[in-house]
């Protein structure tokens, strides 16, 4: 494989906010073909927000391409960066809800989902609640969210990073639960320098983590205070209740997913959520594909070429049939 080519950058056609209540508003957008096949990504994070670069990925002639900011993080409202934003009715059970809400909203009866990190784990448990509802998925830096995949990304991978999981576990008050540790300190501590602090610490750690990548650079987006807040708060809340899923619940619920064609492209070199993660997955799932690579979990060129050649046959080499099942064209 050569160097990707990514396709060229394109503006929405279609944009906006969607009402899903709780005083929530969250923001999507729609780029592409009005008359492709519709794809949904999902970011990572918690918190993240979506990337305009991602449209790049997906042939603005085949798809019509939707990206949506989950709830308090990039432009929808209200803002996890601000302290009086009560994170109560964010919850993975909520975000289910407002992706069925902005399907509906789209007038759209199946689509592909992709999505990155946290975005996996989201779009696993949407297909799970919806599989009639999912023509196929890719799924790259693959988390399923479960309380041991929490404890080695915050404890267990301090072993590789024994000065920077030194500070982590400093600001956390040398907690045995680090995680909960510090969504008390960013959603309860009333005095901002503390949340400020803790923010800082978290997302040094999250950064510490990828450090060994080929090319890493720190992230600059923890350089805005309000990102770093946004994530981090997120984040804790959201890893500090495993994602609101029983133990092992994706795993147990692979078998919802037959019929959906999925590929799955995950780092072997990936600190954070080891490779052993997607191979499991990939084992209960009947219809999935695994593709491990020579990158770590913010990827490279070799987990571009795998996603791109998979949305390109997506979009392309094959037709989902009606409610289940992969029709070869």
């Amino acid at each position: 494989m050569g160097v990707p080519k990514r396709y060229p950058a394109i503006e929405p056609y279609d944009q906006g906010f969607l009402d899903v209540g709780h005083g929530h508003r969250v923001w999507y957008e729609v780029s592409g073909n009005p008359a492709g096949r519709p794809a949904l990504a999902l970011h990572g994070g918690p918190g993240s927000g979506s990337s305009p670069r991602l449209r790049r990925s997906f042939d603005p002639d085949a798809y019509r391409f939707i990206q949506l900011d989950q709830r308090s993080c990039g432009r929808s409202t209200p803002s996890a960066a601000d302290p009086g934003t009560d994170l109560a009715a964010n919850t993975t059970h909520h975000l289910i809800g407002d992706i069925e809400r902005l399907r509906e909203h789209l007038g759209i009866d199946r689509w592909l989902v992709w999505g990155g990190s946290w975005g996996v784990t989201l779009a696993l448990a949407y297909a799970q609640r919806y599989p009639g509802r999912v023509g196929a998925m890719v799924l790259v830096s693959v988390t399923m969210t479960r309380p041991r995949d929490v404890r080695w990304l915050y404890r267990h991978a301090g072993r590789l990073f024994p000065a920077e999981w030194a500070r982590f576990r400093a600001g956390g008050g040398g907690a045995d639960d680090l995680v909960a540790a510090y969504d008390r300190l960013l959603n309860a501590h009333p005095d901002p320098a503390v949340r400020a602090q803790a923010a800082l610490d978290w997302c040094a750690w999250e950064d510490a983590v990828v450090s060994l990548e080929a090319g890493w650079t720190p992230d600059p987006r923890y350089e805005d205070p309000a990102f770093r807040m946004t994530s981090a708060r997120l984040c804790a809340h959201y890893f500090s209740h495993a994602a609101w899923l029983d133990d092992g619940e994706l795993l147990r619920n692979a078998g919802r997913l037959a019929g959906i064609p999925g590929v799955l492209i995950h780092g072997r070199l990936d600190l954070g959520s080891p490779p052993d993660v997607p191979w499991q997955l990939a084992q209960a799932w009947p219809d999935a594909e695994l593709h491990l690579v020579s990158t770590g979990h913010l990827g490279g060129q070799e987990m571009t070429e795998r996603m791109m050649a998979a949305l390109d046959r997506f979009a392309r080499g094959a037709t989902w049939a009606p409610r289940g099942g992969l029709r070869r064209s």
